[in-house]
């Protein structure tokens, strides 16, 4: 097999939980080949470029191969490879969340007193009133 339908490729190699779910974020634009917008049922071959946009994080994937049925995650993923850029920005991605995380974790242990949700909402805010 030379080739595969692009919702299923991405079913495949499970970037997405249901292959409805991909079509749908192929018809949505959430994926490009070779920087195009296409359908569901463009057909995909080893070479290609896809960039994938999943929330706030783009990857940037060559399809290495065609996979037969839908495997393991370790036989996925021998069936694209990331761009390094892409893993670099992926990798921000995960830093920048867990210091907004950290910035917006409750200044006190436990359940929030009065005090704290006003520290909470005005850190929300953008205003920094301690």
């Amino acid at each position: 097999m030379d080739t595969l339908r692009i919702d299923r490729w991405l079913w495949c190699a499970r970037f997405y939980k249901t292959r409805s779910i991909a079509a749908d974020a192929v018809k949505a634009g959430h994926v490009k080949v070779n920087g195009q917008r296409v359908k569901p049922a463009r057909e995909v071959k080893v070479g290609d470029v896809l960039v994938i946009t999943q929330g706030d994080v783009e990857r940037e994937v060559t399809v290495a191969g065609i996979p037969v049925r839908r495997g393991p995650a370790p036989e996925a993923a021998t069936c694209y490879v990331e761009t390094e850029a892409s893993i670099a920005r992926r990798r921000e991605a995960a830093e920048r969340r867990a210091i907004e995380r950290e910035l917006l974790r409750a200044p006190t242990p436990g359940r929030p007193d009065k005090r704290t949700r006003r520290l909470l909402r005005a850190r929300k805010a953008g205003r920094d009133d301690d």
